[in-house]
């Protein structure tokens, strides 16, 4: 048997590689492999691992989106640490993913300063973001990990998924901003930064964010 270093493999953008009857050592050695200053993302979930290349239009929107949501944070005043594509894993589960964005918002205090996350003792981040996901095998870690609220961006439209009973169901608000349109919001600026550009798109949602919190403070005034 001829044994493969993944690091010999050229995964072209936009391909998939499915590896079935990998165990957690594996997985452990075929990250350590990969390194990590590399442009592959990987799943694992329970001995079937997929390693990822993303599109270069995919790096694009997943920047776009990411952000937005650090506008809106820092708008709203939410504090927030932000972990980008950090792998997330936990032997005991035998699940591991790498999302596009994460977000530490309601544990962000546990959070500040940390250099590693070990998940049996650390919490999930609060919100992924995933760009065009179509993997079985992520969807499956991000249940057993327990995040909270998915965001998933696929062909120019925005879904959340919030986490019920284990199970993710669709919903039309998201639970880290209650109050706003983040589907319509997201979805319209991101059409914006890909037909305008990019830095005007963000300049008009962030001016977007300030007009909407001036008109909710003056509406409070008369309550």
């Amino acid at each position: 048997m001829v044994t493969l270093q993944l690091s010999q493999l050229d995964i072209s953008p936009g391909q998939r590689i499915l590896l079935r009857n990998v165990n957690w050592q594996q997985f452990e050695e075929i990250l350590e492999d990969l390194g990590e200053h590399r442009g592959s993302r990987v799943a694992y979930s329970q001995g079937t691992l997929e390693i990822m290349s993303p599109l270069p239009e995919h790096e694009v929107i997943k920047g776009i989106v990411g952000d937005l949501v650090k506008i809106l944070l820092e708008e709203l005043e939410i504090d927030c640490e932000s972990f980008g594509s950090t792998t997330f894993k936990r032997q005991d589960m035998e699940r591991g993913v790498e999302p596009d964005e994460s977000f530490y918002i309601a544990n962000y205090v546990q959070m500040i300063g940390r250099s590693r996350i070990d998940l049996t003792v650390d919490p999930p981040p609060d919100l992924v973001i995933e760009i065009d996901i179509t993997s079985k095998t992520q969807l499956e870690a991000y249940k057993a990990l327990q995040v909270p609220e998915l965001w998933r961006f696929e062909n120019g439209q925005l879904r959340i998924d919030v986490l019920q009973n284990d199970q993710y169901k669709e919903s039309s608000i998201s639970p880290t901003f209650p109050e706003l349109p983040v589907i319509a919001l997201i979805t319209d600026f991101v059409a914006q930064a890909r037909s305008l550009g990019r830095s005007r798109a963000l300049k008009a949602f962030r001016q977007w964010i300030r007009q909407w919190r001036a008109v909710r403070v003056n509406k409070n005034k008369y309550e």
